[in-house]
């Protein structure tokens, strides 16, 4: 078997290289380990940069997510009993938008299936080899080769393209504390994402569509997702989101929970020969800043850019380039990233002066105009680069 670029991973940024890689014409192949009903069904992030939402729009997959998502103009930031209100659109003139990563893959698979895309579902990838280039995988039973010119390796953090790059340089971190996350069938309890710093932790209040709410909870990286029964997680959320204004949770049924490891991981370079990373398996970053899903579809747009140059006039310029690009915009999002998550989570290791520091910080954000520009010129996202 043999097709132009094969792509490893059939997740948001596989899936969306395969539908603008068919837009210019370019064949491919999705090889995913798993059924799809599974990665239709996984819950990951779902705040949208502008640019993200614009690349999804300009490719024609965007009109369920002009239906449904929700356009948030600005984010509140609460600390010491009192909210303070960013406004991102006021400050940068862009948006950012709520739509659940499991609605975007949706809208993928069903449109690279309409298209007579081939994507290859419970197909477990076993070896690349970026050289010759070809992917090897085992699906019902039996074992495939598939040749191609170039690979994709959008397969995330445990995936086999990563190791598939030789002397490869890993920048990591790991954070002393972990996401309670959970959906709850309830109205949001608000118009606009809450980002809270608490002395028992952070709290994030974001939202999924006018009915589902989805929250977050600062906890040990250890901790027992069973000893956090629903009376506790409402009690706690309430807690930390606490006013003096009056401002009341909504509470409901829990559908969903998991408790979600916080890390911050770079692989560098992003190309080997003929295999190039994307998405997770290049980076990871913690979800502070919502910027790991939009790192994913920044990676893939510039591939599909260099591809389709390389396919239209045979230059390798971009895809010689593809890797320091990808790079630049993964730096400042790591940063950022770092930035959102020490600024607002209570470090159990952190003395008195430590934690007064971190409030004189929050402060300043809330009351300069330009720390506030600062943070929303990074949250909306930084224009892609071409």
């Amino acid at each position: 078997m043999r097709t132009q670029v094969a792509i490893v991973g059939g997740g948001p940024a596989g899936l969306l290289l395969s539908h603008l890689l068919h837009r210019q014409g370019i064949d491919s192949v999705v090889l995913e380990s798993r059924d799809r009903a599974y990665v239709e069904q996984r819950q990951r992030a779902g705040m949208l940069e502008q640019g993200t939402t614009d690349v999804l729009r300009d490719s024609g997959v965007g009109e369920r997510l002009d239906r449904e998502g929700l356009v948030h103009h600005g984010l509140e930031l609460r600390f010491g009993g009192a909210g303070h209100r960013v406004a991102l659109t006021e400050l940068t003139g862009r948006t950012v938008t709520v739509y659940a990563q499991t609605e975007i893959v949706k809208d993928l698979v069903a449109r690279r299936l309409e298209d007579g895309g081939d994507v290859r579902f419970e197909a477990k990838v076993v070896a690349i080899d970026p050289a010759a280039p070809s992917v090897t995988y085992e699906q019902g039973g039996k074992t495939y080769t598939l040749e191609c010119d170039y690979i994709a390796g959008c397969d995330g953090f445990h995936g086999v393209s990563r190791p598939a790059v030789p002397d490869t340089r890993t920048f990591s971190r790991e954070y002393p504390f972990a996401w309670l996350g959970v959906l709850a069938d309830v109205p949001p309890s608000t118009d606009e994402l809450i980002y809270a710093h608490h002395e028992r932790g952070f709290a994030l209040h974001s939202l999924r569509s006018p009915k589902v709410s989805r929250l977050y909870l600062q906890v040990a990286p250890d901790e027992d997702l069973g000893a956090w029964p629903d009376e506790r997680i409402w009690s706690e959320l309430a807690a930390r989101f606490a006013t003096g204004d009056g401002w009341e949770l909504r509470e409901g049924p829990i559908t969903d929970r998991s408790i979600t490891p916080m890390r911050s991981f770079v692989a560098e370079p992003m190309r080997h020969d003929r295999l190039f990373l994307a998405g997770d398996a290049a980076h990871i970053v913690p979800p502070t800043g919502a910027k790991g899903l939009n790192l994913a579809v920044s990676d893939v747009t510039l591939l599909a850019e260099a591809l389709t140059e390389r396919y239209a006039s045979g230059s390798e310029t971009l895809l010689d380039g593809y890797s320091a690009s990808c790079l630049r915009r993964v730096w400042r999002a790591e940063h950022f990233s770092y930035w959102m998550t020490t600024l607002l989570h209570a470090d159990p290791g952190a003395d008195d002066f430590a934690r007064r520091l971190q409030r004189s910080h929050l402060d300043y954000v809330v009351s300069s105009p330009a720390a506030s520009a600062s943070l929303a010129e990074n949250y909306v996202g930084l224009p892609l680069a071409h």
